[in-house]
C-alpha cells in the first residue's frame, strides 16, 4: 500500500515558545493520546485528565468498540508523529467487501480499481496503548487515569474534576484547554449549559443500535473465513459486519433498529428467537459463531449517532476536537482517521505561526468545520449504502464500471469511496461534492443507456465513457456551484 507522508520541521525560537505553554487535554482515547504526544514532541507540557482506568493496565472493551479501519487519512497522521513503522505490524490489509446472501453465496467488491489501496484493521486498544506509551516517553507529558471531568470553566480556563479513586475534587488551570473526550463531551455540555455565548449543537441518533459479537479463532489461531476482507451481510433493513483480529478472530457486529421489523433488539429476548433470527438471516455466520448467545446476552447494546456543534472553540481558552466536535457514525471507517486527521490539520495551523491561540482556533476551525460536516454526512448515506444498495444491480454495475476506470485509468479516475478513503490530499467535502456528482453521474447515464455494461467495453470504449462520466460530473458540479452548494 502506498502510504501518505508528512514532513515537519520546528525552529527552536517555536520549540522555546512552546516549553513556557501549558496545555491540558481532556480525555487520553485515540485523538488525545495522538494529540498529546505531537504537542509532546513540538515542546509543550501537556497535562491529559482521562475518565477511565489506563487500558494498558484494565480491560475496559465491554463489547462497545467497533473495530477501527485505518486508512490514508489516519496513516498520514501516524507519520506525522513518527509511528508507522509500529503500527503497521498491528493492521490486517482489508481489500475490499465479501458481501454474503442469505443463500451463503459470496461476492468479491473491492474498494479499488487499484491494488495499491485498501484499508487496515486494526485493534482500538493496542492503537491506543501504543499511543499512550509514546506520549509518556516524553518527559513534559503526564497523563492521568480515573479523573472524571464535571465542568470546565471556560472564561478562566479552568477545569473541574473528581479524583473516581477517592472522590477527592480536583481543579485544573491551563493555558489552554482541549477537550478530546469524545461524544459525551464534558466541556462541550458546560459550552451549551453557560449560555454565555451563542453555541449551536445537534445530536441525532439512527433508529438502529449496535452490539459487538464475535468469531472465535480456529485451531492454532487460524482464520475460520478470508481475512483480508470487511465481511457484510446486508440485509436491507438491518446488517452484519465482520473485520479480523491478529488473534484469528473477527469482531462481528450487528446493526438492527431498536423497534422496528420483525426482527429488532427490543424483542431479541430469548434464546431460541436469537437463533431463529441469525438462522434465517445469518446463517453462514451462525455457523461460525457457536459463542453467538453468549455474547448477543452478555455485550450490551449501544447507539449510534451524529453530533454537529459551532463554534468549537472559546476565545482563546479552550477547543473541542475529534468526536468532541464532530461525532459520526461508524459506516464510512472514517471516524478515527477524522479525528486524526484533526491533529494534522491542527499542527499546520500551529505551523502558521498566529499571534495568538484565538487566532489559531479560529484559522482551525475555519478550515476544518466543512470538511467534518460533510465526512458526517457521508457516514450516513454510506450506512444505507452497506445495509442495501450494496445488493442493489444498478449499483454493482457502476461500482463495477468505477473499478474499471480505476484500474484502466489510475490517473485519470477515483470513485467516491476512493477520494475519501486513499485521497488524504483533498479535504472530505470536495471529495464528498466531486463523488456524489460522479455517483449521479454514472447512474443516470446506466439507466438512460447512455453508457453501456462494462463487461462489453474495449479499452477505447472505456476511454470514451471516461469522458462522458467526466463531462457529465463537471455539468452536475457546475450545476451545484450555481445553486451555491459548492
Amino acid at each position: 500500500m502506498t502510504q501518505p507522508t508528512i514532513t515537519h520541521t520546528n525552529n527552536t525560537s517555536q520549540s522555546n515558545q512552546a516549553s513556557k505553554q501549558h496545555i491540558l487535554l481532556i480525555g487520553a482515547g485515540l485523538c488525545g493520546s495522538l494529540l498529546a504526544l505531537r504537542l509532546g514532541q513540538r515542546g509543550y507540557k501537556v497535562t491529559v485528565m482521562e475518565m477511565r482506568p489506563d487500558l494498558r493496565k484494565v480491560d475496559i472493551s465491554a463489547g462497545r468498540s467497533i473495530n477501527l479501519a485505518l486508512s490514508n487519512r489516519g496513516i498520514k497522521a501516524i507519520n506525522l508523529v513518527g509511528l508507522w513503522d509500529k503500527v503497521k505490524p498491528l493492521c490486517i490489509p482489508m481489500n475490499g467487501r465479501m458481501l454474503h446472501d442469505t443463500a451463503g453465496n459470496t461476492t468479491f467488491a473491492p474498494y479499488s480499481g487499484r491494488d495499491h489501496e485498501y484499508i487496515n484493521s486494526i485493534s482500538r486498544g493496542m492503537l491506543n496503548a501504543l499511543l499512550l506509551d509514546e506520549a509518556e516517553k516524553h518527559e513534559n507529558v503526564s497523563i492521568y487515569f480515573n479523573r472524571k471531568c464535571d465542568s470546565v470553566d471556560f472564561e478562566n480556563t479552568t477545569a473541574h474534576f473528581t479524583n473516581l479513586d477517592n472522590q477527592e475534587q480536583l481543579n485544573q488551570t491551563a493555558n489552554i484547554i482541549i477537550a478530546t473526550d469524545g461524544a459525551g463531551s464534558a466541556m462541550r455540555q458546560s459550552y451549551f449549559l453557560s449560555r454565555k455565548f451563542l453555541f449551536s449543537f445537534s445530536q441525532e441518533y439512527l433508529t438502529h443500535g449496535y452490539k459487538e459479537l464475535t468469531i472465535l479463532p480456529g485451531k492454532n489461531g487460524s482464520y475460520k473465513t478470508d481475512k483480508n476482507v470487511l465481511h457484510i451481510w446486508g440485509r436491507e433493513a438491518f446488517m452484519l459486519i465482520a473485520l479480523p483480529n491478529l488473534d484469528g478472530s473477527f469482531t462481528v457486529t450487528l446493526f438492527l433498529s431498536y423497534n422496528e421489523g420483525e426482527y429488532n433488539f427490543n424483542n431479541l429476548t430469548t434464546k431460541e428467537r436469537v437463533l431463529a433470527f441469525f438462522t434465517a438471516y445469518f446463517k453462514d455466520a451462525l455457523d461460525l459463531m457457536p459463542n453467538l448467545v453468549d455474547d448477543f446476552f452478555t455485550n450490551p447494546t449501544a447507539p449510534l449517532g451524529t453530533v454537529k456543534c459551532a463554534p468549537w472553540h472559546y476565545k482563546g481558552n479552550t477547543l473541542l476536537m475529534g468526536d468532541a466536535a464532530h461525532a459520526i457514525v461508524p459506516f464510512y471507517g472514517q471516524g478515527m482517521n477524522a479525528s486524526f486527521e484533526d491533529v494534522v490539520e491542527f499542527d499546520k495551523v500551529l505551523d502558521a505561526e498566529h499571534d495568538s491561540w484565538e487566532a489559531i482556533f479560529t484559522a482551525y476551525e475555519k478550515t476544518r468545520k466543512k470538511d467534518t460536516d460533510a465526512i458526517a454526512d457521508l457516514a450516513i448515506d454510506n450506512f444505507y449504502e452497506m445495509k442495501g444498495h450494496v445488493n442493489h444491480p444498478n449499483f454493482r454495475e457502476k461500482r463495477t464500471l468505477e473499478m474499471a476506470l480505476e484500474k484502466t485509468f489510475p490517473e485519470a479516475y477515483a470513485s467516491k469511496y476512493s477520494l475519501v478513503t486513499f485521497n488524504e490530499t483533498i479535504g472530505y467535502r470536495e471529495a464528498m461534492m466531486r463523488g456524489r456528482a460522479q455517483d449521479k453521474a454514472i447512474l443516470n447515464m446506466l439507466a438512460d443507456q447512455t453508457i453501456t455494461k462494462v463487461n462489453n467495453l474495449s479499452d477505447t470504449e472505456l476511454k470514451e465513457t471516461l469522458q462522458k462520466v467526466n463531462a457529465e460530473t463537471e455539468a452536475i458540479l457546475e450545476d451545484d456551484r450555481i445553486a451555491g452548494l459548492k
